[in-house]
């Protein structure tokens, strides 16, 4: 049986009006989930959160726990390839400083950044004023003996960092643009950190896949990502009582995230948890940090 050419437009147009549908109503559920994701942030306790994550035993700089491993792994990736440049984010900084405590002395500039307010007032709080949920003290001083300095010129290096800060400001790694306009160089920044964000704000693997391509129109070409994040998390405590969830990663998955966002993976290191630092705020089962370019 032949159609007409008004049928078969008819027939046409109908699919095309399908399909319109089905776009749609996919945007609407992204929109739900994305939407879903902020507002479990708002009951987010930034002092709660340090308190579970960057005191011991995590935190525990007398032996390979989780911080110093994070530290060490940072302090590597920047003098291996002689890192440095102009300006250097911070990918979704949280309330934490320690993963630009290494990239401050590198970059003539730095800026932190994160979706919520409270993160955001608790690092202006402690760059401005001095005050801070944490006594970042111990993890100055760590890195200064990573660099080769005695431990005692920690206060010049957090006088470093302050100085180099230029700006704190709100991200939104969902957007395609995370950054307002007008705080980076043309070509982008030089270098991008960021540690336990993406993964944390993301529904799925698709969203995190999204986000890794979303963050790559902050950095120029043949710029670097130093990539932290949790492996095999489902949830992490961001509040007593507050349960968010997680995108629950494996390696393979790290790695084809990265490759399809258009970046080079040079280096992935994992760091497995020990039973004592599975203290029941997640349910994390390992670390990565990867260190890739933007191709």
């Amino acid at each position: 049986m032949v159609l007409s050419e008004k049928r078969m437009g008819t027939v046409i147009q109908r699919k095309g009006m399908e399909r319109d549908k089905e776009r749609q109503k996919m945007m609407l559920e992204k929109l739900k989930t994305v939407a879903s994701m902020r507002a479990c942030y708002q009951g987010f306790d930034p002092v709660a959160y340090l308190h579970y994550n960057y005191t011991p035993p995590r935190a525990d700089f007398e032996r390979r726990s989780i911080v110093p491993w994070k530290l060490s792994c940072l302090h590597r990736a920047f003098t291996e390839d002689d890192i440095r440049g102009d300006v250097l984010v911070d990918v979704g900084s949280g309330p934490t400083l320690y993963q630009v405590m290494s990239g401050c002395e590198r970059f003539d500039r730095v800026i932190l950044s994160d979706f919520l307010e409270v993160n955001r007032r608790e690092l202006q709080n402690w760059l401005q004023e001095g005050k801070s949920s944490i006594d970042w003290t111990a993890y100055f001083k760590y890195v200064c003996d990573l660099e080769g300095r005695s431990s005692s010129a920690w206060a010049e290096k957090a006088t470093r960092l302050r100085s180099v800060v230029s700006n704190v400001l709100p991200l939104d790694v969902h957007q395609s643009c995370p950054l307002s306009p007008g705080f980076l160089p043309p070509s982008g920044a030089d270098c991008l950190v960021s540690s336990f964000c993406l993964e944390s704000v993301s529904h799925d693997l698709l969203s995190f896949t999204n986000a890794l391509g979303h963050i790559s129109s902050l950095l120029k070409k043949g710029g670097y990502l130093l990539l932290i994040g949790a492996l095999g998390e489902s949830f992490y405590m961001g509040a007593p009582g507050l349960y968010i969830p997680v995108v629950p990663l494996d390696e393979s998955q790290v790695c084809a995230s990265l490759k399809a966002s258009g970046y080079e993976l040079l280096q992935l290191c994992i760091y497995h948890l020990p039973p004592d630092m599975k203290v029941g705020v997640d349910d994390v089962t390992g670390v990565f940090f990867a260190k890739a370019k933007k191709a």
